[in-house]
């Protein structure tokens, strides 16, 4: 393999990569770096208009990355952005990929151009689960939060009712409350998820109350939210309860859509690897938070995309001597 392999052959009107790299977040970013180094002819493609995956719905500082720290996602994705930006691989944002032949190793994009690969590697991330109720995809943006840091001057003197029990219900929780006229908790277990640090500042908040073994059932008001339907689920019984925003946090699920029914996935939905982001499938890889439940964080992700471009290179050499 010589570098600059981006100088990638046509094949049949088809693209000739030696990776191509689904996803652009934080994992994506780090494989097509990482194929740089290697002298791998890379594309990496985006469904978004901009690369950064999760990061660029993370408002607050982070301080768990080794190397340096950032005010807020957006910040950390400048950084990772402006160390790729003399790598040689391809970019392509702002299209979906609407199917991959894993054993042909062929991408079919939305504008119908396919994209040929020698390996491939997903790097599609994870998204913000739904309530799949009515009126959660009616009054978003009227009322429903995107994210209560980015929003918490909208909130004041506000009622807020959030939906979760786990880490990010309950930082966001603590971060409305000093805001808001009154935070409400609904989550549908008898206990709540997040961490003992969480659950102690929120307890302790009296601005913040909660309500546990109810679920959500319906959002409704007239041009914005005014109130939300409970359901007990130990005693079935319904409340309605009067509210101004809602903040919706209950996890998150892989984007693992395009691999159902071709590549092994474990219950939840996300992909199983081995521990060289190997799938099920002879030269397909996955890294990030799509493969990875245990550790969805930043740091795991970079590693992982680094780990599936070396394996990918390996993978690739590997054949030509066969």
């Amino acid at each position: 393999m010589t570098k600059n392999r981006n100088r990638m052959a046509s094949e049949s009107g088809s693209l000739m990569a030696d990776v191509v790299i689904v996803g652009g977040g934080p994992a994506g970013l780090s494989a097509a770096l990482w194929c740089t180094e290697l002298g791998l002819g890379a594309v990496i493609v985006e469904g978004g208009p901009d690369f950064g995956g999760q990061l660029l719905r993370i408002h607050n500082p982070i301080r768990n990355y080794l190397g340096f720290k950032a005010a807020t996602g957006r910040q950390m994705r400048d950084h990772f952005v402006a160390q790729v930006a003399d790598c040689d691989f391809r970019r392509l944002v702002n299209i979906s990929v609407t199917e991959i032949d894993f054993g042909k190793k062929i991408v079919t994009l939305g504008d119908s151009e396919k994209l040929n690969a020698r390996t491939i590697i997903l790097a599609t991330g994870v998204r913000r689960r739904r309530l799949e109720i009515e009126g959660e995809t009616e009054f978003h943006g009227k009322g429903i939060l995107e994210s209560g840091a980015k929003e918490q001057a909208s909130v004041r003197g506000k009622r807020v009712l959030i939906v979760g029990g786990g880490d990010a219900a309950l930082e966001n929780a603590l971060i409305l409350s000093r805001h808001a006229k009154s935070v409400t908790v609904v989550h549908r277990r008898p206990e709540l998820r997040a961490r003992e640090e969480f659950v102690d500042a929120a307890t302790l908040d009296p601005n913040i109350t909660f309500i546990s073994e109810t679920s959500v059932t319906r959002i409704d008001g007239v041009r914005s939210v005014e109130f939300v339907e409970l359901k007990n689920s130990a005693s079935g019984g319904r409340l309605k309860v009067p509210t101004d925003f809602v903040l919706i946090r209950i996890g998150v699920g892989p984007n693992s859509d395009l691999a159902r029914g071709m590549l092994d996935l474990d219950e939840q939905g996300y992909i199983i690897v081995d521990r060289s982001c190997h799938t099920s499938v002879e030269g397909i890889f996955a890294a990030g938070d799509v493969a990875l439940p245990l550790s969805p964080t930043i740091s795991s992700a970079t590693g992982s995309g680094a780990t599936a471009a070396k394996a990918s290179y390996d993978w690739i050499y590997k054949q030509i001597r066969l």
